[in-house]
């Protein structure tokens, strides 16, 4: 299957699970994949709280392609990585084309193809 059949099978998947739009933003994927992986479910969330759940899925869906490493979880229950590699310099278009790579394979990984 081709990326581009892969990206379209992660937006059915929010599409039709989160009620998204037919072709979500990324950072509506990545803030949903931030709250998959702190566990913390539907909610309110403060706007430093938003800030730290997209922290968080950028750093879980980079870890596989090494620039982070899980280390523990704090006392509130967030996850926290270190920094292995620093991230190239890119354009916004290139942020957007690896992200889409990260969450494909988070989803090749998660086992949600």
């Amino acid at each position: 299957m081709t990326e581009t059949e892969l990206w379209s099978k992660v937006e059915k998947f929010f599409s039709e699970n989160f009620d998204t739009d037919k072709h979500p933003q990324i950072d509506t994927i990545l803030f949903l994949i931030g709250v998959q992986e702190l566990g913390s479910g539907k909610q309110k969330y403060t706007k430093d709280d938003k800030l730290n759940i997209l922290h968080i899925a950028v750093c879980r869906l980079l870890e596989p392609f090494g620039y982070f490493k899980f280390t523990h979880y704090d006392d509130d229950g967030y996850p926290h990585f270190e920094v292995l590699e620093d991230l190239p310099e890119l354009k916004p278009n290139e942020q957007q084309i690896l992200m889409k790579k990260a969450v494909i394979q988070y989803f090749m990984d998660e086992g949600l193809f």
